[in-house]
């Protein structure tokens, strides 16, 4: 069969990525062709993304396909992370750059929101997991405080809608990416007007709803003729990154959980209809929209993001170490000292990350971290831990005997973690794709256009594209035990 190709532009909160993708009917192939930081800005004392200069380096992603002899996509597909969002104004004109979800604004407004509308009702409609910057919480921040960006909003667009408006001029929010917001019934896979009503929140600024895989539309002219390409249709896959990356798992049975790992980290299964009861509740999961009309029941739980900071502390230090060179550190580094929640509200943005660590260890009377392998060794057996804190969960809440753990991301590069993976969960690893986001979001595609009969095909294809690693579980008796001892400090 002819290559079909296909353009994906991936968006972190470290980075952005044009991703070429070509598909021959026996694999996939992808090549990034742009990459550029995600830099966040300040302004006024708040945190934003700088939309003007992501949408630059993603008109740059435009231009290195073309040159590159691909100007006749079949199809361009934009993903992000979850929960922000941008306003238009009149004349669609982008109201200042948008916040970003680390910003400090929705301090406290969790329990403002629930004096208007009880936790347990809010969860009942949405069954969406409680984080502070959840888009809800963003929102309702802006009419607590009489935003005047709010007042002139006309519609609210989430990040990659607000990337397909670019591109193409039409507004319409894609169903996985509404879904993070916590403003939409989890039933009905539309916007809760109830939410609105007793929040106080403008419902008519939000857009039509449109199904993962819905072409928006073409590449405006004006776009097209610089980056010296053809008007291509541009389809919104799953916008949700997460959702992409679980689309492209390559799982063989049906008995499989995810670990999406990266900044944060995001474990969960593939469910037909929400779970939303008083126990999913206790346990804070969420039931995020899916592809194929699936649910992806989940925990988002902080991954990376720890160690990240930490190696940004450490370099402010002037003491720049490898991750390689820090994994040498951490294996030499003897196990179980002291360990963390990774959710704790210390850790989500702190000015030193190894000082939070110092002070979670302090205050959980635990031993204090010292050289920089026991700070690492902390956040990978801390995470391993959480990963299994939450799979137990899972098992409880859905009666499902799980067989494997699928990790996907760029995490899933990180064997040492994978390792203490399969030891804490004590489940058989497969570890890859690393890019599986970027594969999902093209796979997605790829099935819209009638080139993939469905992600089923495209979970076979990606399983002989990509290398996997196997890891199996190790030192079941002692992991056990840790975790037995260590369990009560997991939220």
């Amino acid at each position: 069969m002819p290559k079909a190709n296909f353009l994906a532009f991936d968006f972190g909160a470290e980075s952005g990525r044009a991703i070429l993708g070509v598909l021959d009917g026996e694999k996939i192939v992808l090549e990034e062709i742009h990459r550029s930081p995600n830099v966040q800005i300040k302004e006024s004392g708040h945190i934003h993304w700088n939309i003007s200069n992501l949408f630059d380096e993603l008109k740059k992603g435009l231009s290195s396909a073309a040159n590159l002899g691909f100007k006749d996509l079949l199809g361009i597909g934009v993903d992000t992370w979850g929960v922000d969002f941008g306003l238009l104004g009149e004349d669609n004109q982008i109201l200042g750059n948008p916040f970003a979800y680390r910003d400090s604004r929705t301090e406290g407004i969790m329990e403002r929101a629930f004096e208007l509308m009880p936790k347990e009702e809010l969860y009942s409609c949405t069954g969406i997991q409680f984080m502070q910057f959840n888009s809800i919480f963003q929102l309702l921040s802006m009419v607590l405080s009489k935003s005047p960006l709010l007042e002139s909003c006309k519609m609210l667009l989430f990040m990659p809608d607000l990337f397909n408006f670019l591109l193409t001029g039409e507004k319409y929010s894609e169903y996985t990416i509404a879904s993070t917001s916590q403003l939409l019934n989890a039933e009905k896979k539309e916007w809760e007007s109830n939410i609105f009503e007793k929040l106080f929140l403008p419902m008519d600024i939000m857009a039509p709803l449109v199904p993962p895989g819905t072409i928006i539309g073409k590449l405006l002219p004006g776009i097209a003729r610089e980056a010296g390409m053809s008007q291509i249709d541009v389809i919104a896959p799953a916008c949700h990154d997460t959702a992409c990356a679980v689309a492209a798992v390559p799982a063989k049975s049906s008995n499989w959980a995810y670990l999406s790992s990266g900044t944060w980290s995001v474990v969960g299964i593939e469910v037909d209809e929400p779970i939303i009861n008083e126990i999913t509740l206790k346990n804070n999961f969420t039931n995020e929209g899916g592809i194929n009309q699936k649910i992806r029941f989940l925990r988002n739980t902080m991954g990376l993001w720890l160690l990240q900071r930490c190696i940004k502390s450490w370099e402010k230090k002037g003491e720049s170490l490898t991750y390689s060179e820090l994994t040498n550190l951490t294996e030499k580094t003897p196990a179980f000292k002291c360990f963390i929640d990774p959710d704790d509200r210390m850790f989500l943005n702190p000015e030193d990350m190894p000082t939070a660590i110092v002070e979670f260890c302090k205050k959980t009377q635990q031993p204090i971290p010292g050289e920089k392998g026991e700070y690492v060794r902390c956040i990978f057996e801390s995470l391993a831990l959480k990963y299994r804190f939450i799979i137990d969960r899972i098992k409880n809440m859905c009666k499902k005997p799980l067989d494997v753990l699928h990790i996907v991301g760029g995490g899933s590069q990180n064997e040492l973690l994978n390792q203490f993976s399969a030891n804490a969960t004590g489940l058989p690893v497969v570890a890859g794709p690393v890019e599986a986001t970027a594969a999902g979001n093209i796979l997605i595609q790829a099935v819209t256009k009638k080139e993939l009969t469905g992600i089923e095909e495209g979970r076979r294809l990606v399983s002989r594209s990509f290398p996997l690693k196997y890891y199996e579980p190790e030192f079941q008796e002692k992991w056990n035990e840790v975790y037995e001892k260590t369990k009560w400090m997991f939220t």
